[in-house]
């Protein structure tokens, strides 16, 4: 196929199409097909799935030509269209894009003589096959290796369909030829690993001995090998859930803190900010978040602008989230001083929290930290990391609630603070040191493609800005100690 090379520019295209003219709008879809389609196939992996979006691209782009204010930049607004309509066919079906594929073993032929080009051009093993191959190469290199061998391997064709220059498109089809090199290795090797005779294979055949005692030692063999899958099984089905542990831990915890305050003043207070915390928690911060992935496609956003605007995001929430509870906490302990006016004859000693709901409460608080950073390591197969954060979570927790064992509440707000201060210290220092691994994992590529999307000094310097601003909320709501009262925050 020769690349569509048309004498008009994209503004006149678009004003002739907006005017109904069909044959303008056929030389739009002849010279963008390629690319549009290239960016289907890259998300979808399906060569009838990503025609089929690619066609509702055209379509939705014929029904929303008024709405370009820039004909100029056409291509821009149609690859956005084209991710956006990727998203929503992904969120319909309730799973994430890519890979749309189907498995080798599971290919078989059509029931309808009808089928589209790219299908006749291809077998369904064919097609399988070429995914196969594919797929784990990260979308940097993916993307423009397919788009360079459906325009007629045009280097300068590419560069100008993907605002790339010349250099990176090379280096970039370089880097993903010898990714695909090394996953047809590593494809073939896996799947002759997998298909060795495993435990199943030797419990076959001891089935088919007699009910002697070699039968029953296998049996027993076998009943290990089941009792350890199901353990696996209960940890791979519960770590899922780890994110919502966390929020359940948390509010848990926040509900046991207005519990036990001490008077109906102060449980309205906390109730009222707890309250608007977790609206801002699952009302604002988490609708945003899957808005601005949302927009990522619609925008037709760069790798490195998504991740900056989400590095942003949390950003801003941690700092939100700092500020509240300085001035939440400096609100209790102002509270918790009026109650005590100087040269008044003192009540009953404070008592602390029953053993039992003050357990609950600090465990809630350390689940509600260290959940979702599990959770993280979990995901990207980091068992080592999330280990150690299950371990500082348990450890940490245990001082904790043996430091403040016994204490009356005004003594232990101060260590309680400076406990979970630490806490979370641990867990910024976690993210730093591998934040950048788990997202390499995730893309499926290395860490200096990480460090060109996300630079090194960007997370480290987002943590450093969140302490120094915290600490500086301590220092400025620090109230001023009278002659006879002391800091107690």
């Amino acid at each position: 196929m020769t690349p569509i090379v048309s004498p008009h520019t994209d503004a006149q295209l678009v004003e002739w199409s907006r005017n109904g003219d069909r044959t303008a709008f056929a030389a739009i879809v002849k010279k963008y097909q390629s690319l549009v389609c290239s960016i289907t196939y890259n998300a979808t992996g399906s060569l009838s799935l990503s025609e089929d979006l690619a066609q509702e691209t055209f379509f939705a782009a014929w029904k929303q030509l008024s709405e370009l204010r820039e004909p100029a930049r056409l291509r821009s607004w149609l690859c956005g269209i084209t991710r956006f309509l990727v998203g929503k066919e992904f969120r319909r079906q309730g799973r994430e894009p890519i890979h749309a594929a189907e498995a080798l073993d599971a290919v078989q032929e059509p029931a309808s003589l009808e089928a589209s080009p790219s299908m006749q051009a291809v077998s369904r093993e064919e097609e399988a096959i070429l995914w196969r191959a594919i797929q784990r190469i990260p979308d940097a290199y993916r993307e423009p290796m397919i788009l360079f061998y459906r325009e007629e391997k045009s280097v300068e064709r590419v560069a100008a369909e993907l605002d790339l220059t010349e250099d990176a498109v090379r280096q970039r089809l370089s880097r993903g030829r010898k990714l695909l090199q090394e996953e047809v290795v590593a494809f073939v090797e896996g799947t002759l690993s997998r298909t060795a005779p495993d435990q199943r294979f030797s419990n076959a055949v001891l089935a088919m001995l007699p009910a002697t005692s070699l039968a029953a030692a296998g049996a027993g063999v076998a009943g290990k090998g089941a009792a350890v899958a199901k353990s696996g099984s209960l940890a791979g089905w519960l770590l899922p859930w780890a994110p919502f542990v966390g929020i359940l831990g948390g509010m848990v915890s926040n509900w046991l803190s207005v519990q036990a305050a001490p008077t109906a003043r102060e449980r309205r207070f906390q109730t009222v900010a707890y309250i608007g915390f977790w609206v801002f928690v699952l009302a604002w911060a988490l609708p945003v978040q899957f808005s601005v992935k949302a927009l990522r496609y619609r925008l037709a956003w760069s790798d490195a602008s998504f991740y900056a605007a989400m590095t942003a995001f949390w950003w801003f929430y941690a700092m939100v989230t700092g500020a509240f509870f300085v001035f939440f906490f400096r609100r209790i302990v102002a509270m918790r001083r009026q109650r005590e006016p100087a040269g008044a004859i003192p009540g009953p000693a404070p008592t602390s929290p029953a053993p039992g709901a003050n357990l609950a409460m600090i465990a809630g608080v350390y689940v509600a930290l260290f959940s979702w950073l599990i959770y993280l390591a979990w995901r990207v197969h980091d068992n080592l990391t999330a280990g150690i954060a299950a371990a500082l979570m348990v450890a940490l927790f245990i001082w904790h609630f043996i430091d403040l064992r016994g204490r009356p509440e005004p003594a232990a707000m101060r260590p309680a603070l400076q406990h979970v201060a630490l806490a979370a210290v641990a867990v910024l220092a976690v993210l730093n040191l591998r934040l950048d691994a788990w997202l390499a994992v995730s893309r499926g590529t290395d860490l200096a493609e990480i460090h060109r999307l996300l630079p090194v000094w960007a997370v480290p310097l987002a943590t450093v800005t969140l302490i120094l601003w915290v600490g500086l909320l301590i220092v400025l709501t620090k109230p001023r100690p009278s002659a006879s009262q002391a800091d107690e925050l």
